[in-house]
């Protein structure tokens, strides 16, 4: 390392052991949501608590925050490809940006975007991985640390989800690989060498990102995955136990708290909430037969009947009945009565067989003594389950926040239901939320930012429309909400700090 490099960091991380602010990775400390302490605005609103608001690329990933310094990554409107930002805490000013060493971007959903991993750091480096490169470390200024080239993702139509963590000198990542074994990955800290490595085609499943605990007389990394929970030694990498009765939607990064673990799992369809009655045939003929001739022609059924309504902004996710059917038997079928409650109900049973349908959100004991699934469970639930949103542990309440803005907060020990209440901005949920001294925030992807009282009775304590789509987790940190929208970074809290 060069030595002016060397004084730089010294410099740096001298400057943030003092410093207050810290949200080190997604979803802040051990990605959990949760930043008591920061003191962070129970108002947000534009004309009294708007501290700065800066111009920022487009990207999904979530702010990363030590001392004066905000790491987020963004995709480049001109170029198509994934950079790295570093701003001015204070005065939301660009510091330095860095792009990838290798071109190219990753194959994502149209409602994501290729800049959704969320950038680590430890206070000495922020640890980027990008999905067609690899992992690079940078220092306080922008100087490459170490750069660790790495397989690309593979994550099929939707991309990847999971972003990188940092625990005991180890950074942490995922890479699924399809058709190939993929990758879960423990990284040296301080100079990049590969402390230990995990090729599992299972471990791909699920875009959720690892959490860690303490497991016996060391710690554990817990994965969720596609039908799996499974906790590794932090250490070395060995399998410590698996759970496997989970739902096969793997997204949301789990939960941990003295009560054990909390995870959310969903399914293709979400949860069997969002799967609608199967429409009458006569209705069905009174609405669309266009050519009174009694029978139901494919061509004459539009999309706009609904199997599957996930209840997001502009439909996003919602299956018409007429495109599996269409799928099935050709744009020219045509159904009398019969033929229709024949294909219709055996389609409609296909989509509901337990193996789809099973979303909960539930609890686990942790532990090795725990044994197999039957003992690890300790209650699940399967009303109220998010598709993408982590669940919120905070003062031994459980809360979820689903699409149509329904937030349920449940007693972490017993899954007991305290609430279940509507905020007031609809629309779809794809930020997680988080949650400092007393106070849950939560977005919805219309740009609508809740603060509620986390005090186990359900109170708005204010409410701002930003007019821009969101869907990046919010951060906390040194007295500031920080909210990542479709083209700005914002932050709230006192102008006098």
């Amino acid at each position: 390392m060069r030595t002016d490099s060397l004084g730089q960091m010294i410099a740096f991380v001298s400057a943030t052991m003092v410093a207050t602010a810290a949200w080190p990775q997604f979803r802040g400390s051990n990605c959990q949501g949760v930043a008591d302490g920061e003191n962070p605005p129970a108002i947000v609103d534009r004309e009294t608590h708007l501290v700065w608001k800066s111009p920022l690329p487009p990207g999904v990933s979530s702010p990363c925050i030590w001392g004066n310094r905000i790491f987020v990554t963004a995709c480049r409107s001109d170029t198509g490809q994934v950079e790295l930002i570093c701003l001015d805490r204070e005065q939301g000013s660009v510091r330095w940006r860095r792009n990838p060493p290798t071109k190219g971007v990753e194959k994502v959903h149209e409602i994501s975007s290729p800049a959704y991993s969320t950038p680590a750091t430890d206070g000495e480096r922020v640890y980027v991985h990008y999905a067609m490169h690899g992992l690079v470390a940078y220092d306080a200024d922008g100087n490459t640390s170490w750069d660790h080239p790495l397989p690309p993702t593979q994550a099929g139509d939707y991309g990847g989800g999971a972003s990188p963590i940092v625990s005991g000198g180890l950074v942490f990542l995922r890479i699924p690989r399809q058709g190939e074994d993929s990758l879960l990955l423990a990284i040296r800290a301080q100079d990049g060498a590969i402390a230990w490595k995990v090729e599992d085609s299972s471990v791909g499943g699920g875009r959720a990102t690892p959490v860690v605990w303490k497991e016996g007389e060391g710690s554990a990394l817990g994965v969720l995955m596609s039908g799996r929970f499974t906790a590794y030694d932090l250490a070395s990498g060995t399998v410590l136990w698996s759970y496997f009765d989970a739902p096969l939607g793997a997204n949301s990064t789990p939960a941990v708290g003295s009560e054990g673990l909390f995870l959310v799992g969903s399914t293709v369809f979400g949860s069997r909430e969002n799967i609608l009655p199967l429409p009458d045939f006569d209705e069905l003929l009174r609405q669309y037969d266009r050519n009174q001739d009694g029978r139901l022609a494919l061509g004459e059924l539009p999309e706009k009947v609904l199997l599957v309504d996930r209840g997001g902004s502009g439909g996003a996710g919602n299956l018409g009945l007429g495109e599996p059917l269409r799928g099935e038997f050709g744009t020219n079928h045509i159904f009398d009565r019969q033929g229709w409650l024949e294909s219709a109900a055996k389609f409609y049973a296909s989509v509901t067989q337990e193996s789809l349908t099973k979303a909960a959100v539930y609890s686990l004991r942790y532990g090795m003594k725990a044994g197999g699934t039957t003992n690890r469970l300790v209650w699940s639930h399967s009303k109220g389950v998010p598709e993408i949103p982590s669940p919120l542990l905070y003062r031994q309440r459980l809360y979820v926040v689903k699409n149509g803005g329904v937030l349920t907060c449940r007693h972490a020990l017993t899954g007991n239901l305290i609430f279940e209440e509507r905020l007031g901005a609809p629309g779809g949920y794809y930020a997680s939320p988080v949650a400092g001294d007393g106070r849950l925030y939560l977005a919805s992807d219309r740009g609508v930012v809740t603060v509620v009282a986390a005090d186990g009775a359900f109170s708005v304590l204010s409410q701002v429309a930003l007019d821009e789509g969101l869907m990046a987790t919010p951060a906390l940190a040194g007295g500031r909400l920080y909210v990542r929208t479709g083209q700005h970074l914002w932050a709230f809290g006192d102008r006098r700090n």
